[in-house]
């Protein structure tokens, strides 16, 4: 019974390794949308594309970022205007809303990143009109989702396109609560080491939100990604799901 256990211990590590091996090496065809260009990271830095499977900050000359306060659950106080995404490497910080850009002209970006962001802001397709906007002809646009199969949002159903694309027309903001009793009803707490475990204070939390950002407001599928990248005539380039729980779409801005 023991060698059986080693056994079986022995082969998963090979197909975590190959599996790995092979995320690496799909994510190699794509280094050279980010190889000496600059880029923008919406809700970072992220731990993600410091390791070797998405190595964009290694690979990149840049990378400056945007966080919606100087003072978030993720990054704690922001004291200054730079941003420092990896050792020894730094842009500039911008305090803006994901969905309003306002200081960042047209065109100025070779690519724009983002990492179990979209699932925070209310407005999803508000935010990806923004981001496609900053971002040069040809600019590559990554985002990362989180698979709900594996993290506290498993219960909920996936988010249709039309009620986002309804959220965009109606201009919905960061205020909007649409989603609370949803959330409130299934929410696997056991899941969410960060969020309070009693009930009364989660709904608290949940209240606080536009000043917490900590709701996942819609919950992305496969198809929802791809159906957000052709609303935007963003050219996919690929899809991938990378252990443990992210959703990868990389697209082209035409």
């Amino acid at each position: 019974m023991h060698l059986q256990l080693m056994i079986e211990k022995v082969k998963l590590r090979i197909d975590l390794y190959l599996n790995y091996r092979k995320n690496q090496k799909w994510f190699k065809e794509f280094h050279h949308l980010f190889e000496n260009q600059k880029g923008l990271e919406i809700g970072g830095p992220s731990l993600i594309f410091q390791e070797d499977i998405l190595n964009v900050y290694e690979l990149a000359k840049t990378v400056d970022g945007v966080n919606f306060s100087s003072n978030t659950v993720w990054e704690g106080e922001i004291k200054d205007n730079v941003y420092k995404y990896a050792e020894n490497k730094t842009g500039t910080q911008f305090i803006l809303d994901g969905t309003d850009l306002n200081q960042i002209h047209d065109n100025s970006y070779d690519f724009l990143l983002s990492s179990h962001n979209l699932e925070h802001i209310a407005n999803p397709l508000k935010a990806v009109e923004e981001w496609v906007r900053v971002l040069k002809k040809g600019g590559a646009l990554v985002l990362i989702l989180p698979d709900k199969r594996y993290t506290f949002d498993i219960n909920r159903p996936y988010t249709k396109f039309d009620h986002i694309l309804d959220d965009f027309r109606n201009n919905v903001d960061e205020y909007d609560l649409t989603h609370i009793d949803e959330i409130l009803k299934l929410h696997d707490l056991r899941r969410d080491n960060g969020a309070p475990k009693d009930i009364d204070k989660f709904r608290e939390r949940c209240e606080k939100n536009f000043d917490n950002r900590c709701l996942h407001h819609h919950v992305f599928s496969t198809d929802l990604l791809a159906e957000i990248y052709n609303h935007f005539d963003l050219e996919i380039l690929g899809q991938k799901f990378i252990e443990p729980v992210h959703k990868v779409i990389i697209g082209r801005k035409r």
